[in-house]
């Protein structure tokens, strides 16, 4: 298979995952994702993303929890991943919720390539409005207004990798 085609059957065969085992990802291949993510384009180079990895447990335990506060459940959002990999971008680039989103991704279709499970959680934007992100950021030395755009979560599939669905017959319209 050409590496075009391979391109394009990883993007057809990529899917959301949502049960995983606690294994954790390999440094050698999160760098991988990670540097898939910052490869992304942005609007005239401007760069506005940054991407928060987060391996310890404690503190995805800690962002697990606000998220699920905001969502209104008890349950954990991220899916027993053991990585979370947030995508912020700079408030003050106007196209810093589509930068992003680019991001985003690209780290879940390099996680694919790579064998890894991910999904996109959203609620990134609420939880570092409130004060426990805010000092998060702070912590990290990150100043500035960032929006976060995402979580990207990562780890192994537990289970079958999700089917394929039917694609809507409205999805493209040709003139």
């Amino acid at each position: 298979m050409s590496e075009k085609n391979e391109i394009l059957e990883n993007i057809k065969t990529r899917r959301s995952v949502r049960k995983f085992k606690p294994d954790m990802v390999p440094g050698d291949i999160l760098d991988q994702i990670i540097e898939a993510g910052t490869c992304a384009p942005t609007g005239m180079n401007r760069q506005s993303p940054i991407i928060l990895a987060i391996t310890d447990k404690a503190v995805r335990d800690q962002l697990s929890a606000l998220n699920a506060k905001i969502m209104g459940a008890g349950t954990d959002p991220f899916y027993g991943a053991p990585v979370v990999l947030v995508v912020l971008a700079d408030k003050a680039c106007p196209t810093h919720v589509y930068d992003g989103s680019l991001v985003m991704e690209n780290l879940m279709l390099a996680a694919h390539a790579l064998g890894i499970g991910s999904c996109w959680i959203h609620r990134a934007k609420e939880e570092f409005e409130m004060p426990e992100g805010k000092e998060l950021l702070k912590s990290l030395g990150i100043e500035g207004e960032y929006e976060g755009v995402g979580h990207c979560i990562l780890g192994y599939p537990d289970g079958a990798y999700p089917k394929a669905h039917d694609k809507k017959d409205t999805w493209v319209y040709r003139i």
